[in-house]
């Protein structure tokens, strides 16, 4: 909850990607609170008021994810909403003539997007797929599986492209 407070202030992009990370943190522990309570928040070093908050907050957001039905798959409403609001800023970025900076990002990025949606869902939006790739990069790294060349290429464009959207 701490970390992603801080995300959501700094870097929303940063936020959604971990606050994917923690549902698939929740379905790894196939929701059991004792678990996660024992087996991952105890690994943080939290005075003890923070790390209930902490407790409290896992079990919100279980309580979410089993009311919204995204136990097995999808997203929380609240990172779709997120999602959604950054979906706006990007569209609107684009139509404004005077935000040449991103624009210019966003042509550099724009052939690995489509190379990705080619291989993936076409009906999803521009930005879900590159934080999707994003996302799935970060997995690899975290299984110290390798990323090919191509892949680091496209991921370096698409996150050029994700911090100008996401200091505006």
């Amino acid at each position: 909850m701490f970390i992603a407070k801080e995300l959501k202030e700094k870097n929303v992009c940063e936020y959604l990607l971990y606050m994917w990370q923690i549902e698939d943190t929740i379905r790894a522990f196939n929701f059991d609170l004792d678990r996660i309570k024992t087996e991952y928040v105890s690994r943080f070093q939290y005075p003890d008021a923070q790390r209930e908050e902490e407790e409290k907050w896992f079990g919100y957001l279980i309580d979410m994810m089993r009311q919204e039905d995204v136990m097995e798959k999808g997203h929380l409403q609240m990172n779709q909403g997120t999602l959604a609001l950054l979906t706006d800023k990007h569209l609107e970025l684009l139509n404004d003539t005077d935000q040449t900076a991103y624009n210019a990002a966003y042509y550099r990025a724009l052939p690995f997007i489509v190379e990705l949606r080619a291989h993936g869902d076409k009906q999803k939006p521009e930005l879900a797929t590159c934080l999707e790739a994003l996302y799935g990069v970060m997995m690899l790294r975290l299984q110290k599986k390798e990323v090919s060349e191509g892949t680091q290429k496209a991921v370096q464009r698409i996150s050029e492209m994700l911090a100008l959207l996401c200091k505006k």
